[in-house]
């Protein structure tokens, strides 16, 4: 053989040679029980998720089992700040979460960790509609009456949310701020609370997800206004959308999977295919669709990265304009 001939030979299997033990590992993934940290306690709507991903995980991951590791805390990033610090080996993954995973720096400028650079997106699993409520005795029935109506008496209405900086207080002040109103912010400790600080007259409006709000709006205790983005949501079809009034607006609850920084490329792609085989189950689906009024997003890390970056260029403003700051 030829020297520069049996020299590239030489070459091309001393490759093949390194890069098969991490092939086999890709392949073999997962050999173990892996563990899925959960920025939220048990029983709320991101636990379900999660316990809906890992009752189908082992069928599709080699018989192996995905456990739910509950780490609650800090809007989250208790479960990032200790997600980051792991091994990026795929035995530990997260279920993500805007707070923990795109504006927790924002929201806390003493976080240790920056959530653009200390995790790897995997797979975008889910988006969680919010819906614009009112409580009854209000004379509205849709965005526009509210948007003449608070222009014409600025700081008059009162809004809750279920803390400062939660998802339903970022939705009310990208409202507010596209339409140019004023409103008095009052926030509480979780959505069951500030859905029922509605509901008391408490407060005039609020923009949880719809799954928190969806048994108020059915027995009449709280009034849909406009669904959060474009769409809307089949579960209130007769709700439009807040785009419809506002063109562009564009808000959801959305969860994912993710890892710590620096997973090798090869592993990353064996994960993702393993969650979205688990995320086109007609029963994971329905599942998602039937307790939260969510939607399956699925597809490949590229396009969470993506969507992560786009989440952060949208809040990060709004944050720090707004001073914002997490309880």
């Amino acid at each position: 053989m030829p020297g520069p001939t049996r020299r590239a030979a030489l070459a091309t299997f001393a490759a093949t040679t390194l890069a098969a033990p991490a092939l086999r590992a890709q392949a073999a993934w997962p050999d173990r029980p892996i563990r899925l940290v959960v920025p939220f306690g048990a029983g709320g709507a991101v636990d379900t998720l999660s316990r809906t991903v890992a009752a189908r995980f082992p069928e599709h991951a080699n018989g192996q089992t995905l456990v739910v590791e509950n780490r609650a805390g800090a809007g989250g990033t208790i479960a990032g700040a200790f997600t980051a610090q792991q091994r990026p080996d795929g035995l530990t993954l997260m279920m993500a979460d805007v707070g923990a995973n795109a504006i927790g720096k924002e929201l806390n400028p003493a976080l240790p960790y920056d959530p653009l650079t200390a995790f790897t997106p995997i797979i975008h699993l889910v988006n969680l509609p919010g819906v614009l409520i009112c409580h009854p005795s209000l004379p509205f029935t849709n965005a526009a009456q509210v948007i003449e109506a608070a222009r014409a008496r600025p700081g008059h209405f009162i809004f809750s949310s279920a803390g400062n900086g939660n998802g339903s207080h970022l939705f009310m002040e990208l409202f507010l701020r596209r339409a140019g109103l004023q409103m008095v912010h009052v926030p509480y400790r979780s959505g069951a609370e500030m859905v029922t600080a509605l509901v008391r007259g408490d407060a005039q409006f609020g923009f949880p997800t719809v799954s928190s709000a969806l048994a108020m709006i059915r027995d009449g205790r709280a009034r849909p206004l406009a669904i959060g983005n474009p769409g809307g949501t089949p579960i209130l079809p007769e709700v439009p959308a807040l785009a419809d009034t506002l063109p562009g607006f564009n808000c959801a609850v959305w969860h994912g999977i993710l890892g710590p920084a620096g997973m090798e490329p090869g592993l990353v792609a064996r994960i993702n295919e393993v969650f979205n085989r688990i995320a086109a189950m007609p029963e994971v689906v329905e599942a998602v669709y039937r307790q939260q009024a969510g939607r399956v997003v699925a597809g490949t890390p590229e396009a969470f990265a993506e969507h992560i970056r786009r989440e952060h260029a949208t809040w990060a403003p709004i944050i720090r304009e707004g001073g914002i700051r997490a309880d």
